[in-house]
Order: C-alpha cells, then structure tokens, then sequence
C-alpha cells in the first residue's frame, strides 16, 4: 500500500535558529493573531503553545479540551486542572470521532478523519467566540513522521505556530523548563486510537480496555508505555529501560490481572519496547 503523506515545508532558516531565536519568533507569530483558540490535550506541546499564547494574548485566547472516548480521561482531568490553576481561559468541546463515516474501520488516514472533525467543532466554536485562529500543538519533529492529520489541519486553515517556529520536542521541552510547566518532561501520548492496527474495529469497548490496562500501568510506575489492541491479545510496550520493571513478579501479576480484566485472553510483552508510531512500521 502506498500512502501520499503531506510534507511540510519549513520557513527560510527556522531550524537552524537558537532557541532564543525561536521563542521570539512563536512569541510574535502570536501575538499577530487577533484572537486565538488553541486545541490543548494537555500534553507537552499544547501546554507551551497555551501558557505562550496567553502570556502574549491574554484574555483574547482559549484553550479548549476536547472530550471524547478516543482521549484518556485522566489527560482531560489533567488539562482541566492545569487551566484552572493558571487561570487560562477554558473551555471543552464534545466530540465523538467513532460516529465519523469511516473512522471506526480504522483505515491509515484515521487522524485525518479525527482531525476533520475535531477542528470543525473548533473552528465553529472559535468563530461564535469571535477568535479569528485555531492552533494546534504540531511541532517540528512530528514533520518527519506520517502525520495524515495535518492534511486536515491544512485543509481547514489551523495554525501550528511551534512547527511555524522550528520548534522541535528538546525545544520545547526546555521552554517549557524555562517557563516552570510542570508537563516539560512529560512523555509523549497520543489517542488511545492509536493503539489499534490500521484495518482492525474501533469500538468504544476496545477503547476502554485499553485505557483501563494503561491505567494501571500507570500507577505502576511506568513513564512511557503504551497497551496495542490485537483481538484477543494485547501487547504491551514500556520504555526499554523500564523492560526489568515489567518482568518483576509483582508487576507481572498486577499486569496480568489487569489485562484480563480488560477481557484479553493472552498478555504480550513486546521486547522492542516503546516506540512512536510502530502500528506505521507495516506502511510504505
């Protein structure tokens, strides 16, 4: 199968500009927008782009969660929280992906049918509020990866002031020091959709019991970690150093437990450990 990605073209020597360099230069892209609305997950790169983007714009931004089954419910507390701490302007949009025509047969363009619908609703929700510019977190590193979302990001006019910028994770992640965020070392994580082979069903229940082995993984102690749905079986993928901590006894069993009261059958560590996008490794 041969799939036509979206390539992106950078600005004239935006990755070859210091740091300093590219925090003046998201500043200021910024701080032209008249009114902006920024989709924020509460991840590493929306929390930058919302905390800059209110520092610069103040009351004329907002930051908005979207609450939908394909987002882990502890992200949307999570973001939640941050913005109510800040005090950031805030809000949050339901969206349901699952009903979008296609999206649950999980074909390779699934983010684009995701991000279709999420920057719909954005867009809309923007225009009532009277923002003239939605943002979205992409930054300069996911360039190099097959990103079907931003041909629809693209195709609706959304900004993505960080990959505008030149700004890469390590950059943001040091802004993100800099400017005292507590999501600066945060690992990376995407929609729980993602943890479905390309061509397998999305379902709501699937959804969940992804999201429920992931959860105690989490209180396990594990920082980067992702659970793969395959039918019966699931495979599960943590940082390669944290690899012995899966193995140890009584992780094992508390993993175990939790996977086959998630209803899988058979328990799969993957040995590769944790890498974005490995359900893309079967496509050219």
């Amino acid at each position: 199968m041969v799939l036509s990605a979206f390539v992106y073209h950078f600005p004239e020597g935006a990755m070859t500009r210091t740091l300093q360099q590219k925090e003046q230069d998201l500043r200021l892209r910024l701080r032209q927008c008249d009114g902006l609305l920024v989709a924020f997950s509460g991840g590493l790169d929306s929390t930058l782009l919302a905390a800059v983007a209110h520092a610069e714009l103040g009351e004329r931004m907002l930051a908005v969660t979207a609450l939908s089954p394909v987002y882990p419910e502890h992200e949307q507390r999570e973001a939640a929280a941050w913005a109510a701490q800040t005090g950031i302007p805030y809000a949050t949009v339901v969206s349901n992906e699952l009903e979008v025509p296609g999206y649950a047969e999980n074909p390779p363009n699934r983010c684009y049918l995701c991000k279709g619908e999420l920057f719909t609703l954005l867009k809309t929700m923007a225009a009532e509020r009277g923002l003239n510019a939605v943002a979205d977190g992409t930054n300069a590193d996911d360039a190099a990866d097959y990103r079907p979302g931003r041909q629809a990001a693209c195709e609706l006019g959304i900004i993505s002031p960080l990959l505008d910028a030149g700004l890469g994770k390590s950059d943001i992640r040091a802004l993100s020091r800099a400017l005292g965020l507590p999501t600066a070392d945060k690992p990376a994580f995407a929609c729980l959709a993602s943890r479905f082979p390309y061509g397998s069903l999305i379902t709501e229940d699937k959804l969940k019991a992804v999201g429920a082995v992931e959860n105690v993984l989490r209180t396990l102690g594990f920082r980067q970690f992702r659970a793969r749905h395959h039918g019966d079986t699931v495979r599960i993928e943590v940082a390669p150093d944290e690899l012995p901590h899966l193995i140890d006894p009584a992780i094992r069993a508390q993993t175990l437990a939790a996977a086959h009261g998630a209803g899988f059958t058979y328990v799969a560590a993957d040995l590769d450990g944790y890498r974005t996008g490995s359900l893309n490794a079967g496509l050219e």
